[in-house]
């Protein structure tokens, strides 16, 4: 056998050897934990044979700690690229097999690098976490590679889309950078990210908590709302991650793909016309709403289980990929609070970051009233949802289905703050305040007068009528040219459609500026 073929046949046995990474013991351990390996979950999340592996002969450079005596090829990390639908994407895969994945200098090089090509060739980054964090042998420089990849991220923000599956431990200073990433997705009872674990907050607080209870999927995405995604296995995270790629363009440069439409542009949807309800206090589902006008009835929603009071989802019309901000008046009557706000101005930044067009459905009342709201700082987290709303530069089509009172109706995407088409259905109320708020300001003198309570409840009704009169339609605000124009509800999907299409040559541009200054 010659020389030449001898180093190839360790070439293979050495790609033979990376590929298994933390050895046979380490994948079995893996699979009994009802966990992939990072291969396989690269294998799954990518079109078949087209992952492109670097670095796969990688190790670490410790020589601590007998840190000499343990190097595995690949260093606890699977990077390269691959597509999605034919679309380029670059992935890391933390590898649990290999010292339980923690970080080294090396390690974080890796992923560094991938993230550097992401950019220069204007692509998804896509990051698959599993690791048990900071390698400690290596100290410092553990730190300093987290640190690098941190600093990546944020020049990546706004210019390719960045999304983040966390499918095991992912704790300290390693939830930094998912935090950092524009979508995070947990799987249920195994992944889990917190700064401090259950042993150093029993140690401090003295509470006694679990690790599910401190930092699980449910817990991130229905009370922190750091995670906007949770799934119940792994295969569902991966085909979750492909579908929401499908959404967005390559980067910031380029516009979302355009599919195919099978849905007719024209499709009436009679039952839009009697859902709102006769009685103004009476709910009905914004889900109904949005199936009945998007293409085929098909949208994905993200932090669905958080701030339930507002819906942001990815859909369709006629093929184009939007994005949809919606009031729920089934949940907290469709409020605005805390929480809502920062949900729907983190996704309203996106969507302006990658030229997705902002489709916004309202029915709102007001903003929640309350000590533990203005103690919380609802004024400044509202003041978010303005912001993004006013710094966003796609196009903008408002629709009015209902109430649209005092500052949210500003907030949601007005007229005023440069929506560019705004519709209203005939049930629209557009105005200051309720008619029984207004009328207890309006006509607080008069009030005060009245003792025969009788006397004084014909006089509320009276007034409430007429202030209803005024402003329980989309009239007075057409006027003013407040409202484009005023649809019936089952033309919606036509007219958001047509809309659409008049602002896809749209240009608007922000003054020059280093960056703007978000109330944060």
């Amino acid at each position: 056998m010659s020389e030449i073929q001898n180093k190839i046949n360790k070439l293979i046995e050495n790609r033979e050897t990376a590929r298994m990474g933390g050895g046979e013991k380490a994948i079995a351990k893996q699979h009994e934990k009802g966990k992939f390996t990072a291969r396989e979950r690269i294998q799954m999340l990518l079109d078949e044979g087209s992952f492109e592996e670097f670095d796969m002969f990688v190790t670490h450079r410790c020589y601590d700690f007998g840190m000499e005596k343990k190097h595995t090829f690949g260093d606890g990390v699977v990077t390269g690229y691959g597509t999605i639908d034919g679309r380029l994407v670059y992935v890391f895969a933390q590898d649990f097999t290999v010292t339980a994945g923690s970080l080294s200098l090396a390690l974080a090089d890796k992923i560094c690098k991938v993230m550097d090509m992401a950019m220069r060739n204007g692509a998804p980054c896509i990051g698959l976490n599993d690791s048990g964090g900071a390698r400690i042998q290596e100290g410092v420089n553990a730190l300093a590679g987290y640190a690098n990849i941190f600093q990546r991220n944020v020049m990546s923000s706004g210019v390719i889309p960045q999304i983040s599956a966390i499918f095991g431990p992912c704790a300290g200073g390693a939830v930094y950078s998912p935090a950092l990433t524009d979508f995070i997705i947990m799987k249920k009872n195994t992944s889990n990210m917190f700064l401090t674990g259950p042993k150093v907050v029993k140690t401090v607080t003295g509470e006694d908590v679990t690790q599910e209870q401190l930092g699980g999927a449910v817990v991130h995405t229905t009370k922190s709302g750091v995670a906007q995604f949770a799934v119940d296995t792994e295969e569902e995270g991966i085909a979750l991650i492909r579908k929401l790629i499908s959404y967005m363009p390559q980067n910031n440069m380029e516009d979302a793909p355009l599919t195919m439409c099978t849905d007719p542009i024209a499709r009436l949807e009679d039952s839009l016309n009697e859902i709102i309800p006769d009685n103004p206090n009476q709910a009905y589902d914004m889900y109904d709403v949005i199936k009945a006008i998007v293409d085929n009835g098909d949208y994905l929603e993200s932090a669905a289980s958080y701030a339930k009071n507002i819906i942001t989802c990815f859909a369709r019309f006629n093929g184009q990929s939007v994005g949809i901000i919606a009031n729920q008046p089934k949940f907290m009557a469709g409020v605005l609070d805390i929480n809502a706000s920062r949900k729907a101005a983190r996704f309203v930044r996106f969507c302006d970051a990658f030229n997705i067009p902002l489709v916004t459905l309202v029915d709102v009342p007001g903003f929640l009233p309350g000590t533990t709201q203005e103690y919380g700082g609802v004024i400044t987290h509202g003041a978010k949802l303005l912001f993004a709303y006013c710094e966003a530069t796609v196009p903008k089509v408002t629709v009015t289905l209902r109430k649209a009172y005092g500052g949210a109706y500003i907030v949601m995407s007005s007229k005023h703050i440069r929506g560019d088409i705004n519709y209203a259905w005939p049930s629209a109320e557009i105005a200051v305040m309720g008619a029984s708020g207004a009328v207890e300001v309006l006509h607080a003198k008069a009030l005060a007068e009245f003792t025969d309570p009788e006397a004084k409840a014909k006089f509320v009704a009276e007034k409430e009528l007429e202030y209803k009169d005024l402003f329980s339609n989309p009239y007075n605000a057409a006027r003013y040219g407040y409202i484009d124009d005023v649809i019936e509800p089952r033309n919606t999907r036509f007219r958001i459609i047509r809309a659409l299409q008049s602002l896809a040559t749209k240009r608007l541009q922000n003054p020059a500026r280093k960056h703007s200054n978000i109330p944060l």
